[in-house]
């Protein structure tokens, strides 16, 4: 993966840092690292690779697609993670349109018009690596608080069908399905955590590092031949 450019959205979430962190100390990568609201973690990584960029997808709209995103796809990226994770509490009795469009449009909509402008640059160089990451949530329809967030995760997974012809020029792009791991979000649940920790046929919640290590094999050119595919990583779910 070395002298290359790694597009990571979503990077300030606690797989995102860590990601981060081990994609530096192994490569000499060139890292952009999008963030929308909190970058206090992004920003005390001091390293001359990682570029930090703001970007709040809920204000961003047909209009004002181009103008955000011009220069970032004058980048020529050859990986792309996608780590964005908006979560509005609501379950189905009670979920908005007004909520459900603003949950689309954050995890959905944005993350996939810029891997559609990014992707051309790596069908022209024959290479390219994309990731997807999801939730487990969708196997669940959600928790009683999260149902639109499941339900834009589930849309994240879809896959279209260029990705066949992607394949035949090195560009390959997977799903990955994220179990409930150790991050500040899952450890606010509580004593909840407990109960839901039980669920999990292995007993526990993943590490970051486990996560992050099977995001690093999606993205590198050892990955030759998985494309098209979504992966669990959630302890047996």
């Amino acid at each position: 993966m070395n002298s290359k450019k790694i597009l990571v959205l979503g990077a300030s979430s606690d797989i995102g840092i860590k990601l981060i962190k081990e994609i530096l100390k192994k490569t000499d990568m060139e890292i952009y690292a999008h963030y929308s609201s909190s970058s206090s973690e992004l920003k005390k990584i001091k390293h001359e690779n990682l570029k930090i960029f703001k970007a709040d997808f809920s204000k961003i709209n047909e209009k004002n697609f181009n103008t955000n995103f011009k220069k970032l796809f004058k980048l020529k990226f050859d990986y792309f993670v996608n780590l964005v994770g908006y979560v509005k509490k609501s379950n189905f009795s009670n979920f908005t349109l007004k909520n459900v469009n603003q949950t689309f449009n954050i995890n959905v909509f944005i993350p996939n018009l810029i891997l559609s402008n990014i992707v051309k640059n790596m069908l022209k160089n024959k290479f390219g690596r994309i990731l997807n990451c999801s939730s487990i949530g969708i196997k669940f329809g959600g928790s009683s608080q999260t149902y639109t967030y499941s339900f834009s995760k589930y849309a994240i997974e879809f896959i279209p069908t260029n990705f066949k012809e992607w394949a035949k020029k090195n560009v390959l792009i997977n799903n990955l399905r994220i179990g409930v791991t150790d991050t500040k979000i899952h450890k606010k649940i509580g004593k909840d955590l407990n109960q839901r920790v039980k669920m999990i046929p292995i007993n526990r919640a993943a590490k970051k590092i486990e996560i992050v290590k099977y995001i690093l094999f999606l993205i590198s050119q050892e990955n030759s031949f998985t494309t098209g595919q979504t992966i669990s990583i959630s302890g047996g779910e």
